[in-house]
């Protein structure tokens, strides 16, 4: 019976002002991360560069240590998101959406704050979004001092949980994120500047 019961169920439901979140939003200049990838049995390693353009956008782009382009990702000011370059082994539809909505996620895309709640439990704070499926939930301390955790979720449970800790100048130094219906993870490492 409690299979099909959810995660979320019994928590206390309130309106809340979601605006705390956007101390943990990050802010990525230029950023370098050392970047560990496992995927249903494959590893891949390299670099991720993370910088933010002269018209407000956001490039993802991840190599190898020699340079060889995985992919070359955008993301709009307004949150619109553009493929420039992916390996064709990787270009997939079920690939460029995971991967979208995992950086979305991360960067904080699509915060509407109209929309927002705050489910409480066991002294944590879960400020929910509505996405198309599901909730993102930025998960902080009671006093939204500290982000613990943020979790893309169905109805019933997470389907990606990550985290980001150690902030320094707007930007975490480390970022990992975890997906539980299937071996995929992703591990990020700032390098030093």
């Amino acid at each position: 019976m409690t299979a099909c019961s959810s995660v979320y169920r019994g928590m206390t439901r309130t309106e809340a002002d979601a605006s705390c979140l956007l101390t943990f939003k990050p802010i990525f200049t230029r950023a370098l991360y050392n970047t560990q990838v496992d995927v249903v049995g494959k590893h891949l390693s390299g670099l991720l560069l993370l910088k933010q353009m002269p018209d407000s956008s956001t490039r993802l782009v991840f190599s190898n240590e020699m340079g060889f382009k995985y992919f070359d990702f955008e993301f709009s000011a307004s949150g619109e998101f553009k493929v420039w370059y992916i390996l064709p082994q990787m270009d997939k539809k079920a690939v460029k959406t995971t991967l979208r909505k995992d950086f979305a996620l991360l960067l904080m895309q699509h915060l509407d704050m109209k929309k927002s709640f705050l489910l409480k439990k066991d002294g944590l704070f879960y400020y929910g979004f509505p996405q198309s499926k599901g909730n993102n939930y930025y998960i902080t301390d009671s006093t939204c001092s500290q982000l613990i955790r943020v979790e893309r979720a169905s109805r019933r449970k997470p389907v990606v949980t990550a985290v980001m800790q150690h902030y320094k100048d707007g930007m975490p130094d480390t970022i990992g994120i975890s997906h539980a219906n299937f071996n995929f993870t992703i591990g990020l490492k700032k390098l030093k500047q």
